[in-house]
Protein backbone atom coordinates (compact mmCIF):
# COMPACT_ATOMS: atom_id res chain seq x y z
CA UNK A 1 0.00 0.00 0.00
CA UNK A 2 1.13 3.71 -0.96
CA UNK A 3 0.51 6.84 0.21
CA UNK A 4 0.99 10.37 -1.92
CA UNK A 5 2.80 12.58 0.38
CA UNK A 6 2.21 16.57 -0.49
CA UNK A 7 4.71 19.23 -0.20
CA UNK A 8 1.88 21.15 2.07
CA UNK A 9 -0.44 19.48 5.32
CA UNK A 10 -3.40 20.36 5.54
CA UNK A 11 -5.18 23.39 6.22
CA UNK A 12 -6.07 22.09 9.87
CA UNK A 13 -3.06 21.10 10.68
CA UNK A 14 -1.06 24.21 9.14
CA UNK A 15 0.46 26.41 12.08
CA UNK A 16 -0.90 30.19 12.13
CA UNK A 17 2.10 31.32 13.97
CA UNK A 18 3.05 32.95 17.20
CA UNK A 19 -0.05 35.26 18.34
CA UNK A 20 1.84 38.16 19.94
CA UNK A 21 4.42 37.47 16.57
CA UNK A 22 7.69 37.57 18.93
CA UNK A 23 9.48 34.09 18.90
CA UNK A 24 12.05 33.19 20.88
CA UNK A 25 15.12 32.31 20.01
CA UNK A 26 16.20 28.63 20.53
CA UNK A 27 18.03 28.51 23.46
CA UNK A 28 17.66 31.82 24.76
CA UNK A 29 17.16 33.31 27.72
CA UNK A 30 13.97 31.95 29.89
CA UNK A 31 14.44 33.79 33.07
CA UNK A 32 12.46 37.19 32.29
CA UNK A 33 8.80 36.65 33.36
CA UNK A 34 7.04 36.72 30.19
CA UNK A 35 4.48 40.15 29.53
CA UNK A 36 0.69 39.55 29.28
CA UNK A 37 -0.30 40.19 25.52
CA UNK A 38 -2.15 43.84 25.51
CA UNK A 39 -5.21 42.64 23.74
CA UNK A 40 -8.91 43.85 25.09
CA UNK A 41 -9.46 40.38 25.89
CA UNK A 42 -12.00 40.64 28.98
CA UNK A 43 -14.27 38.44 31.22
CA UNK A 44 -17.29 39.41 32.90
CA UNK A 45 -19.53 36.65 35.00
CA UNK A 46 -23.35 36.66 34.86
CA UNK A 47 -25.20 37.36 38.08
CA UNK A 48 -25.91 34.13 38.36
CA UNK A 49 -22.24 33.38 37.97
CA UNK A 50 -21.20 35.57 40.92
CA UNK A 51 -23.96 34.15 42.93
CA UNK A 52 -22.66 30.33 42.34
CA UNK A 53 -19.16 31.83 43.19
CA UNK A 54 -20.57 33.14 46.37
CA UNK A 55 -22.35 30.56 47.47
CA UNK A 56 -18.40 28.15 46.72
CA UNK A 57 -16.97 30.79 49.23
CA UNK A 58 -19.29 30.38 51.71
CA UNK A 59 -19.67 26.48 51.48
CA UNK A 60 -16.12 25.90 51.46
CA UNK A 61 -15.68 27.65 54.27
CA UNK A 62 -18.70 26.04 56.75
CA UNK A 63 -18.17 22.48 58.11
CA UNK A 64 -19.56 19.17 56.38
CA UNK A 65 -20.80 18.18 59.54
CA UNK A 66 -23.13 19.62 62.11
CA UNK A 67 -21.52 18.50 65.28
CA UNK A 68 -24.22 20.14 67.81
CA UNK A 69 -26.69 17.48 66.03
CA UNK A 70 -24.36 14.55 65.81
CA UNK A 71 -24.11 14.83 69.85
CA UNK A 72 -28.00 14.63 69.92
CA UNK A 73 -28.05 11.83 68.08
CA UNK A 74 -25.74 9.97 70.41
CA UNK A 75 -27.33 11.73 73.42
CA UNK A 76 -30.55 9.86 72.39
CA UNK A 77 -29.76 6.70 71.03
CA UNK A 78 -27.65 5.98 74.29
CA UNK A 79 -30.63 6.59 76.16
CA UNK A 80 -32.85 5.33 74.15
CA UNK A 81 -34.87 8.06 73.18
CA UNK A 82 -34.40 8.25 69.48
CA UNK A 83 -37.25 7.42 67.41
CA UNK A 84 -37.18 5.79 64.69
CA UNK A 85 -39.84 6.98 61.42
CA UNK A 86 -39.70 3.58 59.62
CA UNK A 87 -42.60 5.56 57.71
CA UNK A 88 -40.33 8.73 56.76
CA UNK A 89 -37.45 6.23 55.43
CA UNK A 90 -39.52 4.16 53.39
CA UNK A 91 -40.79 7.06 52.01
CA UNK A 92 -37.42 9.20 51.44
CA UNK A 93 -36.31 5.85 49.47
CA UNK A 94 -39.61 5.77 47.33
CA UNK A 95 -38.63 9.65 46.22
CA UNK A 96 -35.11 8.67 45.76
CA UNK A 97 -35.92 5.51 43.36
CA UNK A 98 -38.44 7.66 41.37
CA UNK A 99 -36.14 10.61 41.48
CA UNK A 100 -33.95 7.89 40.08
CA UNK A 101 -35.93 6.30 37.40
CA UNK A 102 -36.89 9.75 36.24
Amino acid sequence: MSQKIEGTPPPAIRSTGPVSGRVSQAGGERSDPVAASSGGDSLRLTGEASNLQAMQRELSSASAVDMARVQEVRDALQNGSYQINAGAIADGMLGLEAQLRG
